[in-house]
């Protein structure tokens, strides 16, 4: 690995671990309640960023199928083999596979996608997430509790606004710059707020379970790259595609499994645990996601 990569790597990494840090020191010392931030969050901020990131002129679904079949076939391959680490491990699949598919692609790869690939990663990256929220809270919720409402999962903002922007983005309805501009703007607060609500959450969330946490930690990337390495080779993938693929590949499983989890009962302590050793680790596995996707 060259010294540029290190330093663009670098240069990447610590503007959003400085970001997380802060909400880790932050919620120390003040204990903030992010209930209302976070709704705020995902009921307004986020859908503004995924409506006017997916209706942009500079995004176009044909140009992006490939990227987005790309993360359909990680987050569905890192769960057929986490499902086989947990048969093996002896540990309830309806806990640990979850956080192996569903990875940390707002929190944390959405601004990473950003600063490796500036304003042109975002679109793709903000498509990616949109991919594996849909299958979160359709097959994922199901996993969970084979009982939960998919019908009440996709009515939220976030789902609305991703049918609208793909509806947008696929045909030539007008896109009025007074509108995409300030649903934009609006939009631009996620991916900071995102970053401060993961640091506070990892003050509060319950450090026991260490082993299923640290065997989450290891599967969840190593799964997403294996995958990502396998159809590498036959996906004809542009440059900066390939990038946010293994990026996306590498990221560690989500704070929103954690919240699944504590609604549906399915031993949140544990997928907790999950979460949060497995962002710590991510500060050894995403450098080697940005290496083999920037080289």
């Amino acid at each position: 690995m060259t010294l540029a990569l290190l330093e663009r790597i670098a240069g990447i990494m610590v503007p959003v671990l400085t970001m997380i840090a802060v909400g880790w020191l932050y919620a120390r010392r003040h204990a903030p309640d992010m209930s209302a931030i976070n709704r705020i969050n995902m009921d307004l901020f986020a859908p503004a960023l995924i409506f006017s990131a997916l209706a942009s002129r500079d995004f176009s679904i044909a140009d992006n199928s490939r990227l987005l079949a790309a993360s359909a076939l990680i987050v569905l391959g890192s769960g057929a083999l986490a499902w086989g680490v947990a048969r093996v491990a002896g540990v309830s699949a309806r806990t640990f596979v979850p956080p192996m598919m569903f990875n940390n692609c707002g929190n944390m790869g959405l601004p990473i996608s950003v600063l490796a690939f500036g304003s042109a990663g975002l679109a793709p990256a903000v498509a990616m997430f949109v991919v594996s929220n849909a299958i979160h809270f359709t097959l994922g919720a199901r996993i969970v509790d084979p009982r939960a409402s998919v019908r009440q999962l996709l009515l939220t903002p976030m789902n609305v606004a991703t049918v609208a922007g793909f509806a947008v983005a696929a045909t030539d309805l007008p896109r009025p710059e007074l509108v995409v501009n300030s649903l934009k703007l609006v939009g631009d607060a996620t991916i900071p707020l995102m970053l401060f609500a993961l640091g506070v959450r990892m003050v509060s969330v319950n450090r026991s379970s260490w082993r299923i946490g640290l065997l989450g930690a290891l599967v969840c990337p190593l799964t997403g790259l294996a995958v990502a390495l396998a159809i590498d080779p036959w996906l004809p993938l542009s440059p900066e595609q390939r990038g946010l693929m293994f990026i996306f590949a590498s990221l560690p499983p989500a704070v929103l499994n954690f919240m699944v989890a504590e609604r549906y009962g399915r031993e949140p302590s544990k997928v907790a645990a999950i979460v949060l050793v497995g962002n710590v680790a991510s500060v050894a596995f995403v450098p080697i996601g940005l290496a083999i996707g920037l080289r």
